[in-house]
C-alpha cells in the first residue's frame, strides 16, 4: 500500500524500486515523507473502512432474509 501511497502523493514517480523512487526518465525523485505516511494511513482507513461496510452489508442482507423467513441453512446457501 506505500507504493500507492507515493503514487497518489508524487505523480511524477512512474517506479519504486526498494527504497528508491524514479521518474520516467529514470532519474531519482524525492519523496515528501510525510505526505506519503498521511496518504497511506488514509488508504489503509479507506480499505478498513471498505471491509467493514461489506461485513455490515452481509448482517444487514442476513437478518432481511432472516425477517422473509428463511433459515439459516437457507441463507447460507444463497449467500
Amino acid at each position: 500500500m506505500i507504493h500507492q501511497a507515493i503514487y497518489n502523493t508524487h505523480p511524477n514517480v512512474v517506479s519504486v524500486r526498494v527504497d528508491k523512487c524514479f521518474d520516467a526518465n529514470e532519474n531519482p525523485v524525492v519523496i515528501d515523507q510525510s505526505l506519503v505516511d498521511a496518504e497511506n494511513i488514509r488508504l489503509q482507513t479507506e480499505q478498513a473502512n471498505s471491509v467493514a461496510q461489506k461485513a455490515a452489508d452481509k448482517a444487514s442482507a442476513n437478518a432481511k432474509l432472516k425477517a422473509l423467513g428463511l433459515t439459516d441453512a437457507e441463507i447460507e446457501a444463497i449467500t
